[in-house]
């Protein structure tokens, strides 16, 4: 057995252990559908950033700008959006992802390029994307009224009897999954994360592999921030403030090794969909935010000691079985 199959059935377990609880707490109101569909609505854009977050990980990286980058791409395609009411909301997601593209490129360039550490050169974008914001809007917002009713309609909408901000992240999860496990590109991936040198020697250009994360983590917060205007219906300035730590804890919970190479799409999901259950329960049991941020800590630091753990145990099991 993995350890990424220890964490997620641990992980499942624990799910079902607290859906249980919740339960006998607060009655049916955690168990009606449209409860469980709001937890999907909420959970989709978190698992869409978590996954782009994932990949940095695995390669021993972080993306702290994963918020400002959202915001920056809801902020401008929302005035034009406004600008442009007939656009198509197909235009509107081209648009968000190629933007999130541009951004993604810029903290790849800082950090293959300028030989900067991730957790510094994502930090000072953090707060140049989000001063960004502000100089591009000089201040205002995008609210309702200012938005198309097809845009609007792009993430609610649900022909298909599922939101399809459900949908656009369920598509993204299986893309995401066949990358990792069924291309050489997304092997290399694993392979630079779990030991740089030895995927130099291996042939593997590490710096283009380091880039190619930062750019798809990118992609997916323009496509997520697209999905933010049209799900929430505005643009403002402090929008997504402070969804790092969400994608964070969602790809640690997940079982994604904070130190690079490993870490799954199954775990991640199943880490965004325990944060959504904890968020939603601990709302209607009337606990306040600051708990919730709490939670969400004790969450990290809880999956950060199970994986130490886990991994001696099995280390050792492993040296057991050689030396006999």
């Amino acid at each position: 057995m993995t350890l990424a199959t220890v964490r997620e059935t641990g992980i499942t377990l624990f799910i079902i252990v607290l859906v249980i609880l919740v339960s006998l707490r607060s009655g049916s109101a955690f168990l009606s559908l449209e409860n469980f569909r709001d937890i999907l609505l909420n959970i989709s854009i978190l698992a869409i950033v978590a996954l782009g977050q994932t990949m940095v990980i695995i390669t021993r990286g972080i993306d702290l700008s994963v918020s400002s980058m959202i915001g920056l791409v809801a902020m401008m395609v929302g005035f034009m959006v406004k600008q442009y009411p007939d656009m198509s909301p197909v235009v509107a997601v081209l648009l968000g992802m190629a933007l999130g593209c541009v951004l993604g490129s810029f903290n790849g360039f800082v950090i293959t390029v300028g030989n900067v550490p991730p957790i510094i050169a994502t930090l000072g974008t953090l707060s140049i994307f989000r001063g960004a914001i502000f100089f591009y809007s000089q201040g205002t917002w995008i609210n309702a009224f200012e938005m198309s009713p097809s845009f609007k309609a792009l993430a609610k909408g649900a022909p298909l009897g599922l939101p399809n901000l459900v949908i656009v992240a369920i598509v993204v999860a299986a893309i995401i999954y066949y990358f990792l496990n069924y291309t050489q590109p997304g092997r290399n991936i694993y392979a630079v994360g779990s030991n740089p040198d030895a995927a130099n020697v291996a042939g593997i250009r590490t710096q283009r592999v380091i880039f190619s994360v930062y750019l798809i983590s990118g992609l997916l917060c323009g496509l997520a921030g697209v999905m933010w205007a049209s799900r929430f219906e505005s643009a403002q300035t402090n929008t997504a403030l402070g969804f790092e730590l969400q994608t964070v804890a969602a790809s640690v919970v997940g079982g994604v090794n904070i130190f690079g190479g490993s870490g799954t799409v199954t775990g991640v999901l199943l880490g965004a969909l325990l944060l959504g259950i904890i968020n939603n329960a601990l709302t209607l049991i009337r606990i306040s935010p600051f708990w919730q941020l709490a939670a969400q800590g004790l969450l990290i630091l809880l999956a950060v000691v199970v994986d130490a753990v886990v991994l001696r145990r099995l280390q050792q099991t492993l040296n057991v079985r050689r030396a006999a």
